[in-house]
């Protein structure tokens, strides 16, 4: 399929939007492809003032520019690496995200038969209050550690060892939850040797649940989400369904965009939405079957769940 950017003459950002709420109103079903991007607007920045606070001690040794550098990095000690990632997925898993995208997107889709397809891994959709049973995040999960071999299939929830890890480097939680820096000393770089995470079966040392090569593992979890998904299209390929794309890139676009594209495209009655910030594109073979937005993913959910709730008032 030709990709072009999906443009009208005649119809203004705001008329897209009000017939994008009237597409949701009007489907049987809403399954959302979701990518980093959707996170982004949300506040879950990589870099900038975000990155600076959290790990200044990082960037003034090693020069990270964001916090992917550091992901990567081969530091000289596991104690170093897990100081790092420690902080990493506490703050991009454990902390809310600064602005409610995901709960306002939840909003506008809660009372539809709805299911979510993301490569997303903070896990903002199920802290919304999206249905864990309607969601497969295919790329793993922040929250999860894996056998680095990986020897086995399991993976363990992190969520203890984490904090366990934040606070030895000096750092405390608020009420709310939120990382605080430690005022007037500097955080320490390493955690405690006996914190360190080792396979309980062949004792390596484990990773993350991260799809970064052939190691990933697609544990019994993963396995029925993928299921669920596969059933929910099976069930509705025949109904009015809603293909709602929200901020995804060009870096995995074999996972959601072409697989919704070619869906939109075989469905009779399929419609496709893509919002996004600079790659609003849809294929010439479902231009008339789609609505493209540019814009901020959040904005945009704000003024539709605005204009739906100024509706329901009247």
């Amino acid at each position: 399929m030709k990709s072009i950017v999906c443009s009208s003459k005649t119809l203004t950002t705001l008329e897209k939007i009000e017939r994008l709420r009237e597409k949701i109103e009007n489907v049987e079903a809403v399954i959302i492809g979701a990518g980093a991007g959707l996170s982004t607007s949300a506040g879950f920045t990589y870099d900038g003032e975000r990155f600076k606070k959290y790990f200044a001690d990082f960037i003034e040794k090693y020069h990270f520019r964001n916090m992917y550098e550091g992901g990567f990095y081969p530091f000289d000690s596991l104690e170093e690496h897990w100081a790092y990632w420690s902080r990493y997925i506490f703050i991009n898993r454990y902390m809310d995200a600064p602005k409610p995208v995901y709960k306002n997107l939840f909003e506008l889709i809660k009372d539809k038969d709805y299911f979510v397809l993301t490569t997303n891994v903070d896990h903002c959709f199920q802290k919304a209050g999206f249905d864990k049973h309607r969601l497969f995040y295919t790329q793993g999960d922040y929250g999860l550690f894996q056998c680095g071999k990986p020897c086995h299939q399991n993976t363990y929830n992190n969520e203890s060892i984490i904090r366990e890890m934040v606070e030895a480097q000096g750092y405390s939680m608020d009420v709310n939850g939120a990382l605080i820096v430690p005022e007037g000393i500097s955080p320490k770089m390493t955690v405690p040797s006996e914190l360190v995470p080792y396979c309980p079966k062949c004792k390596e040392p484990m990773s993350m649940n991260l799809r970064a090569d052939n190691s990933f593992v697609e544990d019994a979890g993963w396995q029925l989400a993928a299921e669920r998904y596969t059933e929910f299209l099976c069930r509705h390929q025949n109904r009015k369904v809603l293909f709602l794309e929200t901020a995804v890139g060009f870096n995995t676009p074999t996972i959601i965009k072409y697989n919704f594209w070619r869906m939109t495209h075989e469905w009779k009655n399929a419609f496709y939405v893509c919002l996004n910030y600079g790659e609003a594109y849809a294929p010439d073979e479902i231009k008339k079957k789609s609505i493209c937005i540019n814009g901020d993913v959040g904005e945009i959910l704000y003024q539709l769940l605005e204009k739906t709730e100024i509706d329901q008032d009247k």
